[in-house]
C-alpha cells in the first residue's frame, strides 16, 4: 500500500487466488420488488433458468458490470454457500459481491462471445477487480476452465412473472429487484495474523466510525482475519468510501454485500 499507516512489520495477505473466502452470512436479504412491461422487441431473446424464463432488463433499470472472472470447484464442493446452499461444483452457479442471492445474470465471455446464464448464491470473488466467480459447470460452458480468469461483461435478468397483449404483439411482464439497496461494507485487507489485523483497524477507526474485524477460514482451512469499514445502506454511499479509501492508498478495498 502506498504509505497509508502500513510498515514493513505489517504484512498484508493479497487474496491473489480464485474465491479464497467462503462462508455463511445467513439468509439473503430481501430487496424491493416492482414489475414493469418490457417494450415489444423481436430480437430480446429470453433465457430458461429452473423453467423459468428471464429477459435483459432495460438499461435504465438494469446492472451491467465488466471486469474480470475466475472459477471455483473442488476445494469448495459441498461446502455452504453465502445463500446456505452446498456448493455444487457441477452445477451452474456463480458468485458475486453485491447483487442480491438468488439474481439471474448473463455472463459473455469477452474474448471468445461465449455466455452463460447463471444464478448467484455465494458471495465473491474476493479479489479486487474480479467481477464473479463460476462454478466449475459455468466456467467450463464459456471456456474459462483453461485460462482461469477473463474478461467479461455480466448482464442482470429479470423474471417473467407474466404477459400483456398488445397492437404490436405480445410483451412479456417482468420483475424487477432493487439491485443498489441492501447492507454493504467495505472490505480493507486479510490476514494471517490477528495481531496485524487489529493494528489497521486501530487506525481506521480514528476516521470511520464503522471498523470490525472477522475471522473466517479460506479454502485449505486456514485461518484469516478480515478488516471491513462501514455499514452503507446503498451501493454509491458504498462507493464513496471505497473511492476514499482508495485514495488513502488501499487500492485493494471493494464493497461487498452483507
Amino acid at each position: 500500500m502506498k504509505g497509508v499507516f502500513i510498515t514493513g512489520s505489517v504484512l498484508l495477505l493479497l487474496l491473489s487466488s480464485c474465491a479464497v473466502e467462503r462462508h455463511y452470512v445467513g439468509p439473503p436479504r430481501s430487496p424491493e420488488k416492482k414489475l414493469i412491461i418490457l417494450p415489444y422487441d423481436r430480437k430480446t431473446k429470453p433465457y430458461v433458468v429452473r423453467g423459468v424464463r428471464y429477459y435483459p432488463l432495460p438499461k435504465a433499470e438494469g446492472f451491467r458490470q465488466r471486469g474480470k472472472a475466475s472459477w471455483y470447484g473442488k476445494a469448495f464442493h459441498g461446502r455452504p454457500t453465502a445463500s446456505g446452499e452446498p456448493f455444487d461444483m457441477y452445477k451452474i452457479s456463480a458468485a458475486h459481491k453485491t447483487l442480491p442471492l438468488g439474481t439471474c445474470v448473463r455472463v459473455t465471455n469477452l474474448s471468445n462471445g461465449k455466455e452463460v446464464v447463471v444464478r448467484i448464491n455465494d458471495r465473491g470473488p474476493f479479489i479486487k477487480g474480479r467481477v464473479i466467480d463460476l462454478s466449475y459447470a459455468a466456467a467450463r460452458e464459456i471456456r474459462l476452465v483453461g485460462p482461469g480468469v477473463t474478461d467479461v461483461v455480466l448482464l442482470a435478468l429479470g423474471r417473467e412473472v407474466g404477459k400483456i397483449e398488445s397492437p404490436l404483439g405480445t410483451k412479456p411482464v417482468v420483475e424487477i429487484e432493487d439491485l443498489e439497496s441492501g447492507l454493504f461494507t467495505i472490505q480493507v485487507g486479510a490476514f494471517k495474523g490477528r495481531r496485524n489485523a487489529l493494528l489497521l483497524a486501530d487506525r481506521l477507526k480514528v476516521i470511520f466510525e464503522h471498523v470490525e474485524v472477522s475471522v473466517y477460514r479460506d479454502g485449505q482451512g486456514e485461518i484469516l482475519h478480515r478488516v471491513r469499514v462501514s455499514r452503507s445502506k446503498n451501493l454509491k454511499r458504498a462507493a464513496e468510501i471505497e473511492k476514499r479509501l482508495e485514495a488513502m492508498g488501499f487500492d485493494g478495498a471493494f464493497i461487498v454485500s452483507l
